[in-house]
């Protein structure tokens, strides 16, 4: 399937391991100039450097998505380097989890700022240049989480948060030919889950309300990414989809 993606240009936030890595992986197989920005410089640079052995175009920009100055300056870096910005996965998250009455103020911040002040930064920095070519796609990072899970006030709130902010962009920029949509993965085994005292029995309680007999790759979610990328999804904005193998709520 040709999903007509050749030559385009992506921006993945937190994209130097998990759902990120996997994504500007299966960007770039598909033709697209990616780059790869993430908090830690190292792992990012590793993974360009995986790419770029593989022959792909690719541009590593270290960059915390809660400050608006760097975040600026990865899409002026991008647009110099590839003369535009097509796509932004707004994919940047983590979990600090803790039931809310013994939840810090610190925890509740950091995690809303990652997800959702970096979505709004990100995205209101990459929307000049996908308005002025009237093209653009916007994939934001959600979870199953949304439906709510107990020690995660913090990461649910933002993880619904992206639905809505998803659902008014879509509205807002439809006419300039920009779709917004967001993806909600469930149990999807990465390196820093599989690194969790807990997963075995996380991973447990995922098979057994999962329909399918199995849990997800960061490629499954990828797999996702590619497809609302391209022409084949242009006429799906506003939506959400899970990647979830069947379980929803609960």
């Amino acid at each position: 399937m040709d999903l007509r993606l050749n030559g385009r240009v992506a921006i993945v936030t937190g994209s130097a391991r998990g759902i990120g890595r996997a994504a500007v992986t299966a960007l770039a197989q598909e033709g697209v100039k990616v780059v790869v920005t993430d908090i830690d410089s190292a792992a990012m640079e590793a993974t360009c450097a995986a790419l770029r052995q593989d022959g792909h175009d690719v541009l590593g920009v270290t960059a915390d998505v809660c400050d608006a100055g760097q975040v600026q300056n990865l899409v002026d870096q991008t647009v110099k380097t590839f003369g535009k910005v097509d796509i932004l996965v707004n994919n940047a998250g983590f979990t600090r989890d803790k039931y809310l009455v013994k939840m810090p103020v610190s925890d509740w911040d950091a995690v809303i700022n990652t997800v959702l002040k970096g979505a709004y930064l990100c995205t209101k920095a990459a929307l000049p240049s996908m308005m002025a070519q009237k093209w653009g796609r916007v994939i934001n990072i959600s979870s199953r989480a949304h439906y709510g899970n107990p020690g995660q006030t913090n990461y649910s709130a933002a993880k619904a948060g992206l639905i809505g902010f998803s659902r008014a962009l879509a509205l807002e920029q439809g006419k300039f030919n920009i779709t917004s949509n967001a993806i909600a993965p469930g149990f999807i085994e990465t390196e820093l889950v599989r690194a969790l005292p807990t997963y075995e029995r996380l991973k447990e309680a995922a098979l057994a309300r999962n329909s399918v007999p199995y849990v997800g790759t960061p490629e499954d979610v990828a797999g996702a990414i590619l497809y609302l990328a391209s022409e084949r999804g242009r006429y799906i904005t506003g939506e959400l989809l899970h990647v979830s193998g069947g379980r929803f709520s609960g």
